[in-house]
């Protein structure tokens, strides 16, 4: 065992043990990713939370608390709220896809009906529309980071208060070289990353205005710190040492301190200078796991999952259509040997692109770009293929074939609907009658 393991398996043992370099990097890497035979799936929902009457109105915190906190949910899912009031609820780690969308539906309905009782409504698109960004949450993390944000501009605000996603959360993989094993789907994740950002976009609107991108939310992420929200810049590499290296080289949001001192920190400072001394004290473990929950990439290692965090939110269930797409890709074997045949060219694409190109270029265009259109028609047909087998019911099958017909196979995403124009659309789209 290396001085550093030791060093990174005290610093677990003790979270205030201070962090040489070496022992940070190997923490990084080891209490991301703990790997193991892939079969779970869990899902993070969020949603704006409006009032009834009037989407443009501000709404209290007290409100949202004496709504929706106090909701029991029968399949075990848990709920938290964002810095603007928004709702997420996280669904218990389920044994395969289909428990996991009966468990979560249970939960959501139970959600959307206490906050209607409360004359209010569970949005889910990926940006408020309407109202301009207002934090309810007034906690030191998240003053920290408002003011860590604010001076780089107004987007870290609109990031932590106008936003919503779907978050996909399936086990990191074994330690084998097949599709199950960690490489493969780290490096998986990220090529189909872009494709699922792009088809399934829904906010093209803020402020009372379009903004002339697909998903105005992942262009409020990417505009946070040029850093934190994107990828790393070679993530096909050994998914430890990409990520170690990532969240070492990321700059340190803010150090938990003693009230009534302030979190804030020396602007520009990355952990690993921290490590370096450029900080005194050294950081512990328990800085560093602060860190890693202040760092937003499209795809997050997360410990007993990897989060995919590039999806808006979806009107209604909708939800369902891409965990279960985003789940075929990488836990069916065919589905993921296809998925990174049709990802090639893009990647191709992307090696002789400034990086986050494509990420960004899904954010604007969506599937108007004719390469994410034509890998986004392959990878849900390969999805589809698949979903049989995985056990899945023939309603969220049909769901998926459905939503292929309406969108994916027309270079359409949900976003669409919300567009001038979108009303006639949708009738001339509208699937015949069978």
């Amino acid at each position: 065992m290396s001085h550093a393991t030791t060093a990174a398996n005290a610093a677990h043992a003790n979270a205030a043990i201070p962090l040489t370099e070496a022992a940070a990097e190997e923490y990084a890497a080891e209490a991301s990713f703990r790997t193991g035979t892939p079969h779970r799936v869990g899902v993070e929902i969020e949603w704006l939370v409006q009032d009834a009457d009037d989407p443009a109105r501000h709404v209290t915190g007290e409100r949202v608390f004496a709504a929706l906190c106090p909701a029991d949910l029968p399949a075990g899912g848990a709920i938290t709220l964002e810095p603007g009031g928004q709702l997420e609820l996280s669904s218990a780690p389920q044994p395969d896809l289909e428990r996991c969308i009966e468990a979560a539906r249970r939960d959501a309905a139970i959600l959307r009906g206490t906050a209607a009782e409360a004359d209010l409504v569970l949005t889910g698109t990926g940006v408020d529309a309407y109202r301009a960004p207002h934090r309810i949450l007034q906690t030191p993390r998240y003053t920290a980071m408002e003011r860590y944000f604010d001076r780089r501009g107004h987007w870290g605000r609109v990031m932590m208060c106008s936003t919503a996603s779907v978050q996909v959360c399936l086990d990191p993989g074994d330690d084998s070289a097949s599709w199950s094993g960690l490489r493969r789907r780290w490096a998986l994740a990220h090529r189909i990353g872009p494709v699922l950002l792009a088809a399934f976009a829904n906010s093209p609107h803020h402020g009372g205005r379009s903004t002339g991108w697909v998903s105005t939310r992942q262009l409020a992420w990417s505009r946070l710190d040029g850093y934190r929200a994107r990828p790393p810049a070679h993530p096909d590499g050994d998914p430890r040492e990409v990520w170690s290296r990532y969240v070492l080289d990321a700059p340190v949001m803010c150090i938990r301190r003693d009230e009534p001192r302030e979190w804030l920190v020396p602007d520009g400072l990355t952990f690993r200078a921290w490590t370096r001394g450029a900080l005194r004290p050294a950081p512990t473990a328990a800085d560093l796991e602060l860190h890693l929950s202040t760092l937003f990439p499209p795809v997050r290692a997360h410990g007993t999952h990897l989060e995919l965090r590039m999806l808006d939110a979806q009107p209604g269930d909708g939800w369902t259509v891409p965990l279960a797409i985003a789940t075929a890709l990488l836990d069916d074997p065919e589905a993921a040997e296809a998925a990174w045949v049709h990802t090639e060219q893009l990647a191709k694409s992307a090696a002789d692109a400034p990086p986050f190109a494509w990420w960004l270029r899904a954010a604007r265009f969506g599937l108007a770009e004719p390469l994410l259109r034509t890998t986004a028609r392959a990878l849900t047909a390969a999805a589809l293929d698949a979903l049989p087998g995985m056990g899945v019911s023939p309603d969220v099958f049909t769901e998926c074939v459905e939503f292929a017909y309406r969108y994916t196979d027309r270079g359409r995403s949900p976003g669409d609907d919300l567009l001038p124009g979108a009303a006639h659309e949708r009738a001339r789209h509208a699937a015949p009658a069978v």
